[in-house]
């Protein structure tokens, strides 16, 4: 199966952000893509509340959502939206981070809210609070699909396995990570943590990235790490997009999921155990 993968460097301007998308996703599709991913908040990145207010849309009012599901249609392909930013009726006023599933018709197939929430001080000068703005989903998401079982994640979830043991106990064979990684964490977790999901489900793991300094016309700038990866089911970098905004394309064997949880079926080797004391 042919995916790609598009690695952005989006602005804090929706619009803006959709004609590149629209053009790389055609790109994608001219190439034979059948599966094409994006990454985390495909629509805007911003450090500003009051910019969101002003840009972001409720779901059903989204034009980024509704443009890609009619560039999926127009293309003939099954699209991860890795997410959108969006308004919610929540109380408090914060937003949803949004994963979307787009079929070759234009319909949702699935959708995903992240779960765990990017509360993290990374250094004295770097640090992050995505519940302040974000409000936490619930619920864990497994898509299925013509070619495979797709367990669907954003970004920080990676850091907590139990969600992907989860996801392949039922039945996932693909595991989507749609990031927006802070080039530190990135540098020194990355590539590790995406692998170890990998070899410890026996899943292909589709990690499409944020890159780059992201613009803003009016508030605080942000970096993201890169480095979009497609990691095999035995723990293997089969794509490392590195740090430029563009196109990845990746032949995916759906047998390496058999094979290699024939050789570790560490899946079927859990035991109930009590502790600790």
């Amino acid at each position: 199966m042919r995916i790609a993968i598009l690695q952005l460097n989006v602005s804090d301007d929706p619009a803006e952000n959709l004609v590149v998308t629209r053009r790389m996703l055609e790109e994608a599709a001219a190439k034979g893509a059948q599966l094409v991913c994006t990454p985390e908040v495909s629509n805007c990145i911003s450090t500003s509340r009051d910019h969101q207010q002003r840009v972001l849309h409720y779901e059903d009012e989204d034009p980024t959502l509704a443009a890609m599901r009619e560039e999926a249609k127009k293309h003939g392909v099954w699209l991860s939206i890795g997410s959108i930013a969006l308004k919610t009726q929540d109380a408090d006023g914060r937003f949803a981070n949004r994963s979307f599933l787009i079929d070759p018709e234009g319909m949702v197939v699935a959708r995903y809210d992240k779960i765990h929430m990017f509360d993290v001080a990374v250094s004295a000068t770097e640090t992050y609070r995505e519940s302040a703005g974000y409000r936490p989903g619930f619920q864990a998401v497994l898509a299925q699909t013509p070619f495979a079982a797709i367990g669907m994640t954003i970004c920080y979830d990676v850091r907590f396995p139990a969600l992907y043991q989860s996801l392949a106990d039922a039945g996932a064979q693909i595991l989507t990570v749609p990031s927006a990684f802070s080039p530190v964490t990135g540098a020194a977790h990355w590539h590790v943590l995406l692998r170890a999901r990998a070899i410890e489900t026996g899943c292909f793991l589709i990690a499409a990235a944020q890159t780059g300094t992201h613009a803003s016309a009016l508030h605080k700038t942000r970096e993201t790490y890169g480095h979009s990866l497609v990691i095999s089911p035995w723990g293997e970098v089969i794509l490392d997009a590195g740090t430029s905004a563009g196109v990845y394309m990746c032949d995916l064997d759906m047998g390496q999921i058999k094979a290699a949880r024939a050789k570790v079926p560490s899946m079927s080797h859990k035991r109930p155990f009590d502790g600790p004391l």
